[in-house]
């Protein structure tokens, strides 16, 4: 086994495999000092100012000069990011892998939609009506049985004292997730004077199967629990006529992010989530990649996968508002990595995103989505969403994600509303939080092949859509988190 890896011809950085100690040879290098796994170590002498490149891109430059054998972080290597940039579009397009056809055992519902749970969810309208909504699931989890998968409140802080795109945006996103297929019912609770209003949110819901969502308005009933719990009677009665059946594959729409990010989340778990989306993509199924200010720095390696100007130039305009955003509210765009990614091994936001950036695999960029818009067009999808785990993972459901894939190399236990894969970039974070992740993709530090690994992946997917239980799901950890911008009143 290797003990480092120099990802691409280009790097004068490489990537420690294992903890190294001083004065250790590795690949034919004498290490200065202690390299922790996931690091880099210096291949040759990098001057001051000199570009560190890994994944042969630039990372960021150095601050001091680097002699071979070093370890390189953020004592002498910084950023090389700004507020400005510029793209040109390159289009750099690589067909897919050839894939032997799969399927699925998922509800068809109507509208010839899919799901692969079938739940019912309580969505509340606004944060006054939470812990109704908390109280009518646990008094109404006796209905998870007889083909019901579960009965889950999606609680949030908004939908009143909210104005302009800020209210737009949760009104959007809410919709959106009442629409979900892995829903076969939904209840809507509302208080009845916030200013997200039944009649508003209605006219969002226009063209929604109505069978399948009921409304409760809390001020206008005796007891809201009692009346609540009459209509998810009703919805349980209408979901429980869904059974499973055989869906191919193609009708898989998979979410991709990654948080608690290492050094080895480029090369182990990321790259290995990025060859099973091609996989899925080859038979016609559809992915989301998001985490938008995680793509700063690694521009060119995604937008040259654009399918055409068009996509470009919209995915670009994503990326670009997003560096307004920061701007705008006086914060740097390289306000990045997390204190948890630089232990990991992770340097620059640059380094961040590069390895951020390979949960997409080498598809084709086909389309670019706004924030709690739903999925459009098969294949890769640029979706909006800042890169904080709980708000982008619940706009990748409500974009139409079934289920998500979520890499990292520190553990989370959260679950968005839909299942949550937890994919562990190395062994000893599998083996230790085992209640936490599913999927170990260590082994491909030690050699196994990333297209292997995939294949083991995408089996996994095929299974969860099928009905296995994520560790999320096990646990009981399911949550929403609405992105927010504006003024409170």
């Amino acid at each position: 086994m290797e003990s480092i890896l120099r990802i691409a011809p280009e790097d004068n950085v490489a990537v420690a495999l294992r903890p190294l100690e001083m004065g250790e040879e590795a690949g034919g290098l004498l290490l200065r000092e202690r390299i922790p796994m996931g690091h880099k170590v210096a291949l040759r002498p990098i001057a001051k100012g000199e570009n560190v490149v890994k994944y042969g891109y630039p990372i960021g430059r150095a601050a001091a000069d680097i002699a071979p054998g070093e370890w390189v972080h953020v004592h002498n290597a910084v950023t090389r990011l700004s507020g400005e940039a510029s793209f040109q579009y390159t289009p750099r397009l690589r067909p897919l892998p050839e894939a032997e056809p799969a399927s699925f055992m998922g509800f068809r519902r109507g509208e010839g939609r899919v799901g692969i749970r079938n739940e019912l969810w309580i969505i509340p309208t606004v944060g006054c009506v939470g812990s109704v909504a908390q109280a009518l699931a646990r008094e109404n989890a006796g209905l998870a049985r007889d083909g019901i998968d579960g009965v889950y409140a999606f609680v949030h802080p908004y939908g009143c004292s909210q104005m302009g795109e800020d209210h737009a945006r949760t009104r959007r996103l809410l919709a959106a997730l009442c629409r979900h297929p892995n829903a076969g019912g939904v209840l809507v609770l509302s208080l009845g004077c916030e200013n997200l209003t039944k009649e508003e949110f209605l006219r969002e819901l226009d063209g929604a199967d109505r069978e399948r969502i009921r409304f409760l308005t809390c001020q206008e009933e005796a007891d809201e629990l009692s009346e609540g719990g009459r209509l998810l009677r009703e919805l349980a009665e209408t979901a429980r006529r869904d059974r499973r059946e055989s869906v191919p594959a193609s009708e898989l729409v998979v979410g991709l992010k990654c948080g608690g990010s290492d050094g080895l989340s480029g090369i182990t778990a990321n790259p290995a989530v990025g060859a099973m989306s091609d996989l899925l993509l080859a038979q016609g199924g559809s992915a989301l990649l998001t985490e938008i200010p995680e793509v700063f720095g690694a521009e060119e390696a995604l937008l040259c996968r654009c399918r055409d100007r068009d996509v470009f130039e919209r995915a670009a305009g994503m990326i670009e508002g997003f560096r307004d955003y920061f701007v705008r509210h006086g914060q740097a765009v390289y306000e990045n990595p997390s204190p948890g990614n630089k232990a990991g091994g992770i340097t620059t936001l640059e380094d961040k995103s590069l390895g951020c950036v390979q949960k997409g695999g080498t598809a084709p960029v086909e389309d670019a989505a706004g924030y709690g818009e739903r999925v459009r067009r098969r294949g890769l999808t640029l979706l909006c969403a800042p890169g904080n785990d709980l708000v982008s993972s619940t706009a990748l459901a409500a974009a139409g994600a079934h289920l998500i894939l979520f890499t990292t190399g520190r553990g989370t236990p959260f679950g968005a509303p839909v299942p949550t894969l937890k994919i562990a970039t190395n062994t000893p974070l599998f083996q230790k939080k085992q209640n936490w992740m599913d999927f170990d993709a260590g082994p491909i530090a030690r050699g196994e092949p990333v297209a292997q690994a995939a294949r083991r992946l995408l089996a996994l997917v095929l299974d969860t859509a099928g009905g296995q239980r994520t560790r999320a799901e096990q646990n009981g950890y399911r949550e929403i988190a609405v992105w927010k911008d504006g003024v409170t009143l």
